[in-house]
């Protein structure tokens, strides 16, 4: 079963007088509960897909259902709601909230966005505390933090709200090879457990080769996608 399904997904940037074609009419399906990669050079739409995905931006032609909705007529409000929702997010550069603990970083979608109970909230940060193997450091402060453990932190932001898709940009790029298959392995297994669905954007070769399908793009098309049934 599909979790995302573009049909003829186009985006066109309007600057004065200019129209740049950002993606130029693709087709793709991403199976629920899998690992799947956007990979190309920059400028290649990589980035303009996933956030067509996370209703960051909206396609200017053709179709894209994700969990089985169509989101590309969504106003903003909408938007929103969807996302806070079904939406995790990691980025690159982790975007952890400074003044906030390593708890409060976590807990921050469930009082700002889902407005779960205090009881509720406590269980689920808990179990991934010591999911990530973070349970003693959550009174740090991200400055006091390794790049790793910032972004042990920021898949567990994404997943506290128990969304279905997982988008990550880039996110081993600030990490060292070791620290990399580390976080690589944190979102399998919590894939495993979870069952959600992780969509890179990424130029990692290590990333690449734990993808199951790899969709590859130049200058706003798919020119190639390989799965591999190996990971599957």
């Amino acid at each position: 079963m599909s979790i995302i399904t573009a049909r003829a997904v186009k985006k066109t940037y309007v600057a004065g007088d200019v129209e740049v074609e950002a993606i130029r009419g693709v087709d793709f399906d991403i199976p629920a509960g899998s690992f799947a990669a956007f990979v190309g050079p920059s400028g290649s739409g990589k980035s303009t897909l996933l956030n067509m995905i996370g209703c960051l931006d909206r396609p200017t032609g053709g179709t894209l259902e994700v969990a089985g909705t169509d989101v590309g007529g969504f106003t903003p409000k909408q938007a929103a709601a969807f996302r806070a929702t079904t939406i995790g997010f990691i980025f690159q550069d982790f975007n952890l909230l400074p003044v906030l603990t390593v708890y409060e970083n976590i807990e921050y979608p469930l009082v700002m966005v889902q407005k779960r109970p205090a009881d509720e909230r406590r269980k689920r940060i808990a179990a991934l505390l010591e999911d990530i193997g973070m349970a003693d450091q959550a009174g740090k402060l991200p400055s006091q933090l390794s790049g790793g453990q910032k972004q042990r932190v920021a898949v567990a932001r994404a997943l506290v709200g128990s969304p279905q898709v997982v988008l990550a940009d880039e996110p081993t790029a600030n990490l060292d090879t070791a620290t990399a298959h580390r976080i690589i392995d944190l979102m399998r297994r919590m894939r495993d457990e979870f069952g959600t669905t992780f969509i890179f954007s990424t130029h990692d070769p290590k990333v690449m080769a734990e993808a199951e399908t790899t969709f590859e793009l130049e200058d706003g098309r798919l020119t190639r996608t390989t799965q591999e049934a190996s990971h599957v």
